[in-house]
């Protein structure tokens, strides 16, 4: 006999082995129906495997996460399926679960078009619409070589001499099709109709751009169809706001090949960048921090000192001069932020000191993983450093949190989830160390009753970090800021500062912080935030002067310089247009207020004044309308 525990504490009693199936058929046949795996002592199966000690059990459906994921899973190994049925020469690389969906790679001659890919979703659907079981079986590791020798499957031979250690493996039976695959799988093609495949591109083997180039066909796939229609509304909506698109349709920013991964800022969008430093300065500012700059290039010896060198080289550009010294560009602010801090003896009077910097960093991404502004080679951080005494640490991480909380707030975000993210294997300094830093944050986070998750092993290597994760206007998540703490880099660049009894050999606490993070990836989120209709205060042209005809074109230059005079935004637009495409014009650029001056307005110093969302705010003195622009601009993160 042995026990099995369900989820809600009942217990069952077996005087044989049973799978996970015949468990969920004995609570009722519904739960049996909608069974797709279990967890069985913390470790998810599948339906068939079998129960033959005590143990925990939870039943997993279509309505867990794990479900989900499972779904994806399998509609991956669908993809292989219907490919080989309709591409019998391709060769099936590997399909994985990602966010909100799954992918395969395959290698085959001929790239896929979209006419292919609606083949094999079409295919799909019908191999669905069998309802076939799908069958495991763990398989001994020669014949499973045997098999895909066979098959003339090279990349799965590839994949099973990467685990020599292996002795046997699963295998998963799609009709005629064969998978290796850990698992688990769904039972059943019936749990697999709310999917779709949204796009093929090109990846290379193992990543490597050395290597052959595979097709990569992606798709998403939930428990239910309600599900599936919403996210595939979200992605449209999602199209919509793309950052890349409305960075060309506003005139903010582009990219050439000419300097991959790195923006050429046009005026409207780097007004936008300015305006967020501006912001980013005063806030800091008012809040102790003072303002540095460091060199972009700098030795060698000093990546080796920070460890960057040694734990991040490959992500570095370097180059090596007459003289054979090898210098690099900086991908992080730290180490000058460390030798800015060296200059001169510091006291423990001078401590916090907030050191911030607008840095510049480069970092090579692989061209493939290049993405907008949200993925780019060359940034500018609104970096910060923090150095302090161990007493002050935990107090430092509390202002630091709830500036950014604050910050986040003017921009109009109010869901933000807290991640922590702790020692990775890979790391300097000791675990008593660690501890310290660790217990900081998560007694700053307690201190102001604020939730996180747990993300262990995730820390940089040199601290513990907390991530910001904001959620924009339609639901989706962006990791921005972080605040790590760190006792390492203190520890190998030596700097120290003398205590209060004289001692000079104290070491401070650094605290890395940075709010926006990126200030390219930020405002690349604004952006699809707010879908180009930027609040007033960030908005790059706040107000359009337009004319009716030339009689009018001096009073609109004099009400524009004005305006400007005030510290406001203003353009002209005298064209020898028709009023009305004008308006259109300005709308579609999204510019807050069009002011609309004929022969009434300019004898009597009056505006007629619009808002980009179409309202007829009337005819304005331009006193009356400078104070509404003024208070406009005061409500910070509103979209007005």
């Amino acid at each position: 006999m042995f026990c099995v525990t369900l989820p809600d504490g009942n217990k069952k009693e077996f005087d044989t082995s049973l799978s996970v199936y015949d468990l969920a058929k004995s609570i009722g046949p519904g739960l049996a129906k909608a069974t797709i795996a279990g967890e069985v002592n913390g470790s998810l199966c599948d339906a068939s495997d079998l129960i033959e000690c005590d143990s925990t059990v939870r039943i997993i459906t279509s309505k867990d996460k794990e479900g989900v994921d499972i779904i994806r899973h399998s509609c991956a190994h669908l993809i292989g399926h219907a490919v080989k049925q309709l591409y019998p020469s391709a060769k099936m690389v590997i399909g994985p679960v990602i966010e909100d969906g799954f992918y395969y790679d395959i290698a085959i001659d001929t790239p896929f078009s979209t006419e292919d890919l609606h083949k094999i979703e079409e295919r799909m659907n019908l191999l669905i619409s069998t309802e076939y079981d799908i069958v495991k079986e763990i398989t001994a590791r020669d014949e499973v070589i045997a098999k895909f020798v066979e098959r003339e499957e090279e990349y799965k031979l590839r994949l099973i001499d990467d685990m020599p250690e292996e002795t046997e493996m699963g295998l998963y039976y799609h009709q005629e099709y064969l998978d290796m695959c850990i698992g688990p799988h769904v039972p059943n093609t019936r749990f697999l109709p709310h999917f779709k495949l949204t796009k093929v591109s090109g990846a290379y083997w193992r990543g490597d751009s050395q290597n052959e180039m595979l097709q990569r066909i992606y798709g998403t796939a939930w428990g239910d169809k309600k599900s599936l229609k919403n996210h595939l509304k979200k992605v449209e909506e999602s199209e919509k706001r793309d950052h890349r698109k409305l960075g060309r349709k506003l005139d903010l920013f582009h990219f050439s090949d000419e300097a991959p991964g790195s923006v050429f800022w046009h005026p409207k969008g780097w007004t936008l960048f300015l305006e967020l430093l501006e912001y980013m300065r005063k806030r800091q500012k008012a809040v102790g921090y003072v303002e540095v700059n460091t060199p972009d290039v700098m030795d060698r010896r000093l990546w080796e000192t920070s460890g960057h060198w040694f734990n991040y080289r490959e992500h570095m550009f370097s180059t090596q001069t007459e003289d054979e010294r090898i210098f690099a560009l900086k991908p992080m602010n730290c180490p000058g932020s460390v030798s800015m801090f060296s200059q001169g003896l510091k006291s423990y009077r001078d401590l916090p000191l907030r050191m911030a910097e607008f840095g510049k960093v480069h970092r090579y991404e692989p061209s493939g993983a290049l993405h907008g502004l949200m993925r780019v080679r060359h940034f500018t951080q609104d970096d910060a450093h923090i150095y302090c005494t161990e007493q002050q640490m935990e107090a430092e991480c509390i202002d630091v949190v709830a500036l950014v909380l604050d910050i986040y707030k003017d921009f109009g975000f109010e869901e933000i989830v807290i991640k922590l993210s702790t020692r990775p294997k890979k790391r300097i300094g000791s675990d008593e160390v660690w501890d310290k830093l660790e217990g900081a944050l998560i007694n700053a986070l307690d201190v102001m009753g604020l939730d996180y998750v747990l993300y262990p092993g995730e820390g940089a290597f040199y601290g513990p970090k907390l991530e910001f994760v904001l959620r924009d206007a339609i639901g989706r998540d962006w990791q921005c800021g972080t605040l790590q703490v760190d006792m390492n880099l203190p520890e190998r660049f030596d700097i120290t500062y003398v205590d209060e009894q004289g001692n000079r050999d104290r070491r401070p606490v650094m605290l890395h912080r940075a709010l926006f993070g990126s200030l390219e990836r930020f405002i690349g989120i604004l952006i699809e935030h707010y879908t180009g209709d930027f609040p007033v205060w960030l908005a790059p042209t706040q107000a359009m002067l337009c004319n009716i005809s030339e009689s009018q074109k001096d009073y609109v230059s004099d009400v524009a310089t004005m305006l400007r005079q005030q510290g406001f935004r203003v353009e002209t637009d005298l064209r020898n247009e028709k009023v009305g495409f004008k308006i259109r014009e300005h709308t579609l650029q999204k510019v807050p207020y069009l002011l609309v001056v004929g022969d009434r307005e300019m004898e009597n110093n009056t505006l007629a004044v619009r808002s980009r969302n179409g309202l007829d705010l009337g005819v304005m003195l331009i006193d009356d309308f400078m104070d509404l622009l003024k208070s406009e601009v005061e409500k910070r993160g509103r979209i007005v």
